[in-house]
């Protein structure tokens, strides 16, 4: 019976345990979780989401506060068209978060950054030119393209000293988007190092529409790895959403996968950027209690638990402070929807928005507590303690039960000493 240790990565001179830890944001993929997955010969991801959020609480950096002072006469406009971001700061900020965590880095692993495309900014494409940049500026092992088609991206670096060393890859849900990324980028002369076929069972937000119950990760990537096979293209594919133990990992592997990418697994360790007590919801979390939603401005459906927070969450848009998540034009689907509601009820000191949430604001805060779908099952993977909470997990655990489990069976940790 084969393990997932059985099976190598290669990508160019590197050989790797095909294990990838996703890139969730806001830095729940801290720096700490990545260098885990890279010290144990795998591939970590840190996020780039909110960037600037993210370096003022590691460097006490003041961008959020700066930004909001600088903008604080635009807070009562609904037009946001104003509100921009200081390239030079956001560089500055990926900087930081970036070099500092590859100055950090040992082991025989790599570490990638996770870069969406929808993090719009009010500038889509010179703040995704200026993140995208400022990574490779500064060390980073990898780029994985996400949230998005990046129909333009490897245009926006193609100058870049680093455009042919640095790993670059593409996340699909589909073969047409895998296509339709080929084709816009083939000009460029450089294919993807890699593709991350996230199926329909993945946390946060999905590539697929309301329907998702009716695509099959299986299906989906046999599919791909096909369509490469018959064009001759040799691209390594990593299957990602719902690989809940090693033995799912190794079906994948035996089926052609070059790696596989898993991540809900990591948000109950210790090295995870998840508060404890929010880990404690995702353990104690019922099938019933994970549901597919439309609250996201991104316009992607997104997975997460009934009981987070943000949803119904009538807070005033904070754009002024972060504006994540402004288009081109500055607009949000979540300052309409709010602006909706307040002329609605005038009367109300406080108000509901349920339709959609302000991401940016509930991402910060930890409240938008976006999961897998198997999220449910992570209290099959711990012992309960004798207060009713559950062991939290170290990332070395999970990289390892991953690596080396067969049988479909999950190792719990070591029982905590007595007191």
């Amino acid at each position: 019976m084969k393990r997932v240790d059985d099976f190598r990565l290669r990508l160019g001179s590197h050989e790797l345990v095909p294990i990838m830890v996703g890139g969730m944001g806001v830095d729940i993929s801290t720096a700490e979780l990545s260098l885990e997955a890279a010290r144990l010969g795998g591939i970590g991801h840190i996020s780039d989401a909110m960037v600037p959020t993210v370096s003022d609480r590691r460097f006490n950096t003041k961008y959020v506060k700066n930004k909001l002072k600088q903008y604080k006469f635009n807070v009562a406009n609904s037009d946001k068209s104003v509100v921009q971001f200081d390239l030079g700061l956001l560089a500055e900020a990926t900087a930081m978060h970036v070099g500092r965590t590859m100055e950090a880095k040992r082991g025989p692993g790599l570490v990638f950054i996770n870069c969406m495309e929808k993090l719009t900014m009010n500038s889509p494409k010179e703040t995704l030119r200026v993140r995208l940049q400022a990574a490779m500026d500064n060390g980073i092992d990898g780029i994985t393209l996400a949230a998005g088609l990046h129909l333009g991206s490897f245009a926006l670096i193609q100058d870049h000293p680093r455009f042919n060393d640095v790993k670059l890859g593409i996340i699909v849900s589909s073969l047409r988007a895998l296509q339709l990324f080929l084709k816009k980028n083939a000009r460029t002369g450089r294919l993807p190092d890699y593709v991350v076929v996230e199926g329909p069972l993945a946390g946060g937000h999905l590539g697929f529409g309301m329907d998702w119950a009716q695509y099959d990760l299986a299906t989906i990537t046999a599919e791909i790895r096909d369509w490469l096979k018959a064009e001759q293209l040799d691209i390594p594919l990593i299957p990602a959403g719902g690989i809940f133990t090693g033995s799912d990992a190794v079906n994948f592997l035996e089926a052609g996968a070059a790696a596989v990418q898993v991540a809900t697994r990591f948000t109950v360790t210790t090295e995870c950027g998840l508060p404890e007590d929010v880990q404690q919801e995702y353990f104690k979390a019922s099938e019933d209690q994970i549901e597919v939603n439309g609250i996201s401005p991104t316009g992607y459906p997104m997975r997460m638990l009934k009981s987070s927070p943000a949803i119904g969450s009538g807070i005033r848009p904070n754009c002024e402070a972060f504006g994540y998540l402004l288009d081109a034009k500055g607009n949000c689907q979540y300052i309409d929807a709010y602006n909706r509601e307040v002329a609605a009820h005038p009367e109300d000191a406080k108000i509901k928005v349920w339709d959609k949430t302000c991401l940016c604001t509930h991402m910060r805060n930890f409240d938008c507590w976006t999961c897998g779908h198997y999220t449910y099952r992570l209290k099959d993977t711990t012992r309960q303690n004798a207060d009713g909470s559950y062991q939290i997990l170290s990332a070395e655990h999970v990289f390892h039960d991953y690596q080396y489990s067969t049988d479909n069976k999950i190792a719990l940790p070591s029982a905590p000493a007595a007191v």
